[in-house]
């Protein structure tokens, strides 16, 4: 027998092929079909035989009890952390979830949605994605909630760092904990590694500028190095910076523990007193750091907190695309051993 189609089912339904296609392929919410139109349109389509995929599959029950969460990358303590974080809250809510990584290509992200959308997800979060508006869009055609994690957007509600205020944080931290007048400093501490782009590196660098200019009276753009989150561009970077001893950083803020990773091999081959007199700072944190000689002043940021705060907008979703902000924690220590509030982290 011929194969049927999606106008055949037409024919036989009495609807419109665009709307057949819109309650087979999960986007029936979006064009506001009734639910009982498009159960009713899948009841017909499976008893004459026509092959469902399992979105469409999907329709016979109002959730899934699937959650999606889009990476951009696995190999980033950050992410990975986010990852973990998300399977745990999304199973102590009784959902299954769903984690994939893009590899920060913009095709990859919308066609990696198509297919959780073809699997019938309840939802879909989106962190560190280039753009969030586009998968946005594609999950509100398919009826889907959508939340952004990390990066904001404009069309749903997300939930980020606090970037600027964190990576001030950390810039003040690194003067008061250099032996020496802030005038020293000047022209003399970095910020290295990140994209200039991103969102997140625009906000942490905002902040870096804030303080150093307010504590040295100004802030060059030579002292902003951001290369990429690539550890041997940033150890090209710091290589750089420190071939001239006489000009070389006091201060080097890092943005990100994939950058830190090459720079940290810069810095393991300078003379000890050069590296005793260094201050160095991360935007993120590895428990490793406390281990090295070499002290490290961090800002780890609060993965339990965006993800429970990106749930809780799942949950109540506000009237209006909203930004929350949750503050990361500064382990203010030079030996990285004590936090902020003096308590071990």
């Amino acid at each position: 027998m011929p194969k049927i189609t999606i106008y055949d089912l037409a024919k036989l339904t009495g609807a419109s092929a665009s709307t057949v296609s819109a309650c087979l392929n999960g986007t029936w919410r979006g064009r506001r079909i009734k639910e009982d139109t498009a159960r009713e349109i899948q009841r017909i389509a499976d008893q004459n035989g026509y092959r469902t995929n399992l979105q469409a599959r999907g329709l016979r029950r109002s959730r899934s009890g699937l959650a999606g969460l889009i990476l951009p990358i696995y190999n980033d303590r950050f992410f990975s952390s986010l990852a973990q974080s998300f399977d745990d809250e999304a199973r102590a809510r009784g959902l299954c979830p769903i984690t994939v990584s893009t590899n920060r290509d913009p095709a990859e992200e919308q066609q990696t949605v198509e297919t959780l959308i073809s699997y019938a997800v309840d939802s879909v979060f989106t962190a560190g994605a280039s753009d969030p508006d586009a998968i946005s869009r594609m999950c509100d055609r398919a009826g889907l909630a959508n939340i952004n994690i990390d990066l904001p957007g404009s069309v749903a509600s997300s939930v980020i760092s606090d970037n600027r205020g964190g990576a001030a944080a950390l810039a003040e931290a690194m003067f008061d904990a250099h032996d020496g007048p802030d005038a020293a400093l000047a022209g003399r501490i970095y910020l290295v590694g990140g994209e200039p782009a991103d969102f997140a590196t625009g906000e942490r660098i905002a902040g870096f500028e804030d303080v150093v200019r307010r504590r040295t009276g100004s802030c060059d753009a030579a002292q902003i190095r951001a290369t990429g989150y690539d550890p041997v561009k940033s150890a090209q970077e710091a290589e750089t910076l420190f071939a001239d001893p006489d000009h070389a950083p006091r201060a080097l803020l890092v943005n990100s523990t994939l950058a830190f990773e090459g720079v940290l091999g810069v810095l393991a081959e300078l003379p000890a007193a050069q590296m005793q007199a260094l201050v160095v700072g991360c935007y993120d944190y590895d428990p490793l750091t406390r281990y090295l000689k070499v002290p490290i002043i961090s800002v780890r940021q609060d993965v339990n907190g965006l993800i429970r705060e990106a749930f809780q907008l799942l949950d109540t979703p506000p009237p209006e695309p909203a930004i929350v902000r949750v503050p990361p924690t500064l382990l203010a220590s030079r030996n990285g051993a004590v936090d902020a509030n003096g308590t071990q982290p």
